[in-house]
């Protein structure tokens, strides 16, 4: 068993150093073949493709889902002034580049400055990417956290995404940020925000997975164990997507017993979610459900479409 650990473990080190290597060749060929959409030749190289998605191939999927998203929902065709919150390495700017124009913006903001960094050198001067203060024990455990309202201007944005974001908040800071997205929405402006909800989806996916299965398992073990079973429409053990721990006492807001943290992964019911919109003037108009879940979602995560009146 000890040899079969290692010799897997080599072959993984060995297949990530080739992929390292081959990456940025493959890019360069594959921006020649490119016809279709202008938006991927953006997608950066391996090192700074994070974020929960690491695959170039993956990077252009996840692009193309949230940029229809966009599409539906926007109001503004063009010239739109998109907020993306938590921005990462920059994967919605990718998405939101068409509907800008000219007279519209793209505004990413996020607490790791090495990100703003990146995607200030990566990008075009045409979208704006902002370091704001705060922090998270699982993104940012060196810093401070604390809640702090963005210095940005109130009902300047016509859309504000935000990809696995809330799925790193408790439930303080979920509402203290929900007010913040409410604040700076134009009236009438909309918010695509991904969630691990626990709703009746869940419960039922919940349900086919056995008690044994339900064990303190952790997250290396998860991947390392070939007799987990995988999802059905992801990639991913089942296991995985288990929210049974409480998250600082909270009665809506959960994590999975692998987690370091809670902040590492953070789910919330259908009365968490309740609880968060009634502090805005949101409304939930649109719910698409995540695959995580088991059901053959469009996105891993479930997108909630959230408008300002």
């Amino acid at each position: 068993m000890i040899i079969k650990k290692i010799i897997r473990r080599g072959f993984t080190a060995i297949r990530m150093i080739l992929y390292k290597l081959l990456d940025p060749i493959y890019i360069w060929l594959d921006k020649k073949h490119i016809r279709r959409t202008r938006n991927i030749s953006l997608v950066p190289s391996e090192a700074n493709r994070r974020e929960g998605a690491y695959s170039y191939a993956e990077w252009s999927h996840i692009i193309g889902i949230f940029q229809t998203l966009m599409f539906i929902h926007l109001d503004k065709k063009e010239d739109a002034k998109i907020l993306d919150i938590g921005c990462g390495s920059g994967l919605l700017a990718i998405s939101s580049k068409q509907f800008i124009g000219d007279e519209g913006g793209y505004v990413g903001i996020d607490i790791r400055k090495k990100w703003i960094n990146f995607c200030r050198s990566h990008y075009p001067s045409y979208f704006d990417f902002v370091h704001v203060g705060g922090g998270n024990p699982f993104h940012t455990p060196s810093q401070e956290r604390r809640k702090l309202k963005w210095s940005l201007e109130s009902s300047s944005f016509d859309l504000v995404t935000a990809l696995s974001v809330w799925t790193h908040f408790t439930e303080d800071f979920a509402i203290f940020y929900i007010k913040e997205v409410n604040r700076l929405l134009k009236p009438g402006g909309k918010a695509i925000i991904t969630f691990f909800l626990m709703d009746e989806l869940y419960q039922k996916f919940l349900s086919k997975i056995s008690k044994r299965r339900r064990k303190n398992i952790g997250l290396k073990t998860l991947y390392e164990n070939s007799k987990i079973k995988r999802g059905k429409y992801h990639m991913e053990p089942q296991e995985r997507y288990i929210y049974d721990q409480s998250a600082y006492g909270s009665d809506c807001w959960f994590y999975p017993k692998w987690a370091s943290v809670p902040e590492r992964a953070i789910g919330v019911t259908k009365t968490g979610l309740d609880r968060l919109i009634s502090q805005t003037e949101l409304k939930l108009i649109e719910y698409y459900p995540g695959n995580w879940k088991e059901v053959p979602g469009i996105f891993v995560q479930d997108i909630l479409i959230l408008k300002k009146d």
